[in-house]
């Protein structure tokens, strides 16, 4: 993230006040968080009887970028990285460059991901290989074709399992859709204000003659 005293014109040049680089993504996020919270439950131990997996596309495994990424969530970290799909022919990992203007607080985000998809048979095997029927599986509502598929999936093969999934742009097809399915749904904010009706009561009316 740069920020900057307003947003730049085409072509021009301008002094960052201040440069941030942060770990991102909606699952990683959501793991940390977890991690966080089963440290406060079991003290200064983390709980045997929750495992923490990222399963997401990453560059190779000897990338300086996926090193980077895995030693961002700590030394002692419960996450478990061996089910994250590898691509060994890339270097660079989904990123994105946000300027944020200090005059407006408009935030411009440029989105780069070299990185391909996971597929639905790449998800099928890796959810083949943790075993456990009673799983929770989070899901980002990135591409959501996909998705509905990894989670019509896991209804019928591992029907004890939890799902929920994080929905975020307003315009995108087929998030509906994973609405219906999962148990869970966590909306952003843009979502709520697009997507949901707003009830306005108007003040009842008056009692007693005119």
């Amino acid at each position: 993230m740069r920020h900057v005293p307003y947003y730049p014109d085409e072509d021009s040049k301008l002094r960052a006040s201040n440069v941030q680089v942060r770990r991102g993504g909606n699952c990683p996020n959501t793991l940390e968080v977890l991690q966080q919270l089963l440290r406060q439950e079991q003290g200064a131990r983390l709980s045997d009887r929750v495992m923490l997996y990222l399963v997401t596309c990453l560059p190779s495994r000897n990338a300086p970028a996926t090193e980077r990424i895995i030693e961002s969530f700590g030394v002692d970290t419960s996450v478990d990285f061996s089910r994250c799909i590898f691509r060994d022919e890339n270097e660079e990992p989904a990123s994105s460059y946000i300027i944020r203007s200090s005059a407006t607080g408009s935030r411009t985000i440029v989105n780069y991901n070299d990185l391909a998809e996971m597929s639905f048979d790449e998800f099928v095997a890796t959810a083949e290989s943790l075993g456990s029927e009673d799983a929770w599986f989070h899901f980002e509502g990135r591409i959501p074709a996909t998705t509905l598929q990894c989670i019509q999936w896991l209804r019928r093969s591992k029907p004890k399992a939890r799902v929920s999934v994080e929905v975020e742009k307003p315009g995108r097809e087929g998030l509906e859709n994973l609405v219906a399915e999962a148990d869970v749904v966590f909306f952003s904010r843009s979502w709520a204000e697009v997507r949901c009706a707003i009830a306005h009561f108007l003040p009842p009316k008056a009692s007693g003659n005119p």
